[in-house]
């Protein structure tokens, strides 16, 4: 059973700081590439950020300088380091894996900014 679990949500005023976790199954930990999405009221989810199994990131041109994905092997956790938080930061924010042809979420993990 493939459980990814999300913490670390909340609110906080602008220009501040969060951290997410996402606690992951050490079964499709090892074995993908790791995401963090989010989905504002009214839009579609986004894909926010990645980090490859060798280390490697990438990120929305939005959060680019602001926002830090990392992993801890030996937590099988993610993170995401939120940094400058601004009000269109707002979102359900989402962990997520995939693996061959199945995709797998969180139950999401609410980021209010406000001003």
């Amino acid at each position: 059973q493939v459980q990814l679990v999300e913490s670390g949500g909340g609110l906080v005023q602008a220009g501040g700081s969060l951290r997410l976790s996402c606690a992951a199954s050490r079964s499709i930990f090892i074995s993908t590439d790791m995401d963090w999405y989010r989905q504002a009221p009214g839009k579609e989810r986004d894909l926010v950020a990645r980090i490859t199994l060798m280390g490697s990131t990438n990120y929305t041109d939005s959060v680019k300088g602001r926002f830090l994905i990392s992993r801890d092997n030996a937590k099988n956790t993610v993170y995401l380091q939120m940094n400058s938080l601004k009000l269109e930061d707002t979102a359900v924010y989402y962990c997520h894996a995939a693996r061959g042809s199945r995709d797998y979420w969180g139950q999401g993990t609410q980021v209010t900014v406000s001003s």
